[in-house]
C-alpha cells in the first residue's frame, strides 16, 4: 500500500531567507571582480553555505584588521558596534538584517529608551538575540535575555523594583516561552508591556506543522541543528506524534523501521532549509515506501 505523504504548506525559505540568499547571489553576479563576504553564515544551512561558498561568496568567522569591497550583514542583523568595525576595516557594509529582526530591534530600542526594564526572551547565545539586546544596550543597562521564567528568578528583585517591564521575542521563539515568561511576569509587574515579535512566517509554520501532527504516525522536519526555527519545530511537534529531525535524505536511513511502520507521513522544514533538499526527502520516502 502506497503511503500517505503530505508536505506543508509553510516549509522552507521564509520570505527573510529568501531575500538574504537571492540578494546576496544578485550582488556577485553584479559585481563579479569584486570581493562579495558574509560576517557570519548567512543563514543556518551548511548546503545554503556551501553553495555560495562555489560562487566566490565567503562566510567570515572574524572580521579581518583590513578587508575590501561588500560585506553583507546577514538576516540574523548586528550590533552598532559591528557595523561601526565593518565600515573600519574599509569594507561597504550591504545590510541584509531580515525586516521582521529589524522589528525586533527597533521595538527593544524603544522599551530602553523610555525606562523599561527590557526582557528579551530567546536564547542568549543566538546571533540574532546577541544583535537585539547589543541595540537596546545603546540606552539602558536593564536588559536581559532568557528563555524560560527559571532564568529570571535571579533578576526577581530588579523587576519587582523596576516601575515598568517591556517584552520583545526573538522572531523563532515558540509561543509557549513567551505565555511561561509572561505569567511569571505579570504579578511581579507592576506595568507589563508585550510585543508579541514571533514573525508570521514562524507562527504559520508552527501551528500548520501542529495539525499535521494531529493526523500523521510520523512527522520529519527537514533543516540545520544549528536552526533555532527549526528545532523549536522538532520540540513542538515530539509532543504530538513520532517525530524525527534530519538534515539530509541520507539520514533516513537511520530511520527504515519507523518509516516503515508509518503509513500517514508528514512532512515539514525549517526556515533555511532549501526546496532541493526537501525534495530529496520526499523522494527518498517513497523509494523506501516502494
Amino acid at each position: 500500500m502506497p503511503k500517505d505523504i503530505k508536505l506543508a504548506k509553510f516549509a522552507g525559505f521564509c520570505y527573510g531567507v529568501k531575500r538574504a540568499v537571492d540578494t546576496v547571489k544578485n550582488l556577485k553576479a553584479e559585481n563579479p571582480e569584486r570581493n562579495i563576504c558574509v560576517l557570519g553564515e548567512l543563514i543556518h544551512n551548511s548546503h545554503v553555505i556551501e553553495e555560495l561558498d562555489a560562487l566566490g561568496i565567503k562566510s567570515l568567522s572574524e572580521l579581518p584588521e583590513k578587508g575590501d569591497g561588500i560585506c553583507v550583514v546577514r538576516s540574523h542583523g548586528e550590533s552598532p558596534e559591528v557595523f561601526e568595525s565593518i565600515e573600519k576595516a574599509g569594507y561597504e557594509v550591504y545590510d541584509l538584517t531580515c525586516p521582521d529582526v529589524k522589528k525586533v530591534q527597533q521595538k527593544a530600542i524603544e522599551f530602553a529608551q523610555n525606562d523599561f526594564y527590557v526582557v528579551i526572551v530567546g536564547k542568549a547565545q543566538h546571533p540574532e538575540v546577541v544583535a537585539i539586546k547589543a541595540n537596546a544596550e545603546q540606552f539602558s543597562k536593564n536588559v536581559l535575555v532568557a528563555d524560560s521564567s527559571e532564568q529570571l528568578k535571579v533578576y526577581e528583585e530588579e523587576l519587582k523594583n523596576h516601575k515598568k517591564i517591556g517584552v520583545v521575542v526573538q522572531t523563532t521563539q515558540m509561543i509557549s516561552n513567551l505565555n511561561e515568561i509572561v505569567a511569571y511576569l505579570t504579578p511581579i509587574s507592576k506595568e507589563l508591556h508585550i510585543a508579541n515579535t514571533i514573525c508570521q512566517s514562524t507562527a504559520k509554520r508552527q501551528a500548520e506543522a501542529k495539525e499535521l501532527a494531529k493526523e500523521s504516525d510520523l512527522m520529519i522536519v527537514v533543516g540545520s541543528k544549528k536552526s533555532a526555527n527549526t528545532t523549536h519545530l522538532a520540540e513542538i511537534l515530539k509532543d504530538i506524534t513520532s517525530t524525527i529531525h534530519i538534515e539530509t535524505s541520507e539520514e533516513l536511513d537511520g530511520y527504515e523501521d519507523l518509516i516503515e511502520k508509518s503509513q500517514r507521513i508528514s512532512i515539514t522544514a525549517g526556515a533555511s532549509t532549501p526546496q532541493n533538499l526537501i525534495n530529496k526527502v520526499i523522494e527518498n520516502i517513497q523509494r523506501k515506501g516502494e
